[in-house]
């Protein structure tokens, strides 16, 4: 079994990260959840990922997008895998990318 194409970091209890979560969940999107330092300045793996410290921040494989700030993350997922979007169910399904 692969690994999921989506990384999330992310805080314990974050609700900008659980915004996310919720909609990787909503689109039933396998992903795995790196949970970085509550520290700011502690953060080095978030940052080599995305060039700042905030979370959350999604690097996405098979895209190759890395992205950080909830409702850019957000309405990334819902124009690529959401209803409609390039990689959704039925695209894939019609042949789509």
């Amino acid at each position: 079994m692969s690994s999921p194409a989506i990384t999330l970091y992310r805080l314990q209890a974050c609700p900008f990260c659980e915004r996310v979560v919720q909609k990787l969940e909503e689109y039933d999107l396998s992903y795995r959840s790196r949970f970085v330092e509550p520290l700011h300045s502690k953060r080095d793996a978030v940052k080599r990922e995305s060039g700042a410290r905030t979370v959350p921040v999604i690097v996405d494989e098979r895209t190759g997008v890395t992205m950080s700030e909830s409702a850019n993350i957000v309405t990334y997922l819902e124009n690529t895998y959401g209803e409609g979007g390039r990689l959704a169910p039925e695209a894939a399904a019609a042949g789509g990318s």
